[in-house]
């Protein structure tokens, strides 16, 4: 049996992309730098531009969005700007490795795929632009390794579709993450709520690949119940890629996962009564002696009231024990108990 994917707390996830810059030096920069963060793994992306698309001039393979960040360039020479060399890509996995990180990418075909495969990938990530991708799910289902898919671009149906096709394929591990495919998404394109009603719908780990600016969405998304994050990470405000207007630095991560590790631990398990509070029961009301109470006595108003601390019956009872009699002298001060009161 395959070992699965085991995710504790919050699995925080490092996504390079294109931030690699094509430069490899300053690569293992960024890979050391994310290794000192406290985040889980680190993510490429392995592809050659022709695994995508056509090296054609024509306006169907290019961007035509008016408020893209690409407006204009052609398909293919972004992928081909973007793409990682994998020689390259085959070091910056054994370096991840020497820095403690668990290294993984997203294959966008059967190539890279193999590629993978001998480097040993442990998790494969399913771009939200390949969820429909059949051919490529199977393939990666049939790993036997666990998968993450993303969720941008797709319909309800579409995403059950792919979740359904994985399983039937033989995927035992699978984690969604709830994703928008705009960049940079606004906080308005989101829709997180969509993460706990995608964990009910599928029985599944879920979580969300963050492509909107700073780190607010992404803890908001911890706070509702997310178990995995992804977010695209440069060296330094410096940066500038294709990605890198909607990436965070290395130093916001640092932030990210101390504030995400404290919004875990606030959420918690338990609905009410935590350890600490525990104390604090201590200082609560309870019906107490407030003068000296003789044996036979009636308790009345005059002689107890509800007072600060803890240390005899609890208020609701206040209205019981009012007019039954006391089997007992009571100092003032000291706490009505049930068995003080006369039987009869």
């Amino acid at each position: 049996m395959k070992k699965k994917l085991r995710i504790k707390n919050i699995f925080i996830i490092a996504e390079i992309s294109s931030n690699h810059n094509n430069n490899f030096t300053r690569t293992k920069k960024l890979i050391k730098a994310i290794s000192k963060t406290g985040v889980d793994a680190v993510k490429f992306q392995t592809f050659e531009p022709d695994e995508m698309t056509l090296n054609i001039n024509n306006r169907n393979f290019k961007i035509n969005e008016k408020k893209s960040l690409w407006k204009g360039r052609k398909l293919f020479d972004l992928y081909k700007e973007s793409s990682m060399n994998w020689q390259w890509q085959k070091k910056l996995f054994t370096y991840a490795k020497k820095c403690k990180l668990l290294p993984f990418s997203t294959p966008f075909g059967e190539k890279s795929l193999n590629f993978l495969k001998k480097q040993k990938c442990k998790i494969y990530k399913i771009a939200s632009l390949e969820n429909s991708h059949f051919p490529l799910l199977k393939s990666l289902a049939k790993t036997g390794k666990p998968i993450i898919i993303s969720t941008g671009s797709a319909t309800e149906r579409e995403i059950e579709e792919s979740i359904k096709y994985l399983r039937k394929n033989g995927c035992k591990d699978i984690t969604i993450l709830k994703c928008t495919s705009v960049y940079p998404a606004k906080p308005s394109d989101l829709n997180l709520s969509a993460i706990p009603y995608l964990k009910k719908k599928f029985n599944c780990k879920v979580g969300f690949s963050d492509h909107s600016r700073g780190i607010t969405s992404t803890l908001a998304a911890v706070a509702i119940g997310a178990d995995v994050i992804e977010k695209h990470v440069k060296l330094n405000e410096n940066d500038r890629s294709l990605d890198s207007k909607f990436s965070i630095t290395v130093k916001e991560l640092k932030d990210l996962v101390l504030k995400v590790k404290q919004i875990k631990e606030s959420v918690g398990k338990n609905y009410f009564l935590t350890k600490s509070e525990k104390y604090a029961r201590s200082r609560r009301r309870s019906i107490i002696a407030i003068r000296n109470i003789s044996k036979n006595e009636r308790l009345s108003k005059q002689n107890i009231g509800v007072l600060r601390p803890n240390i005899g019956l609890n208020p609701k009872f206040y209205e019981y024990v009012i007019g039954k009699k006391i089997n007992r002298k009571i100092k003032i001060g000291s706490p009505i108990k049930i068995n003080f009161l006369n039987k009869k």
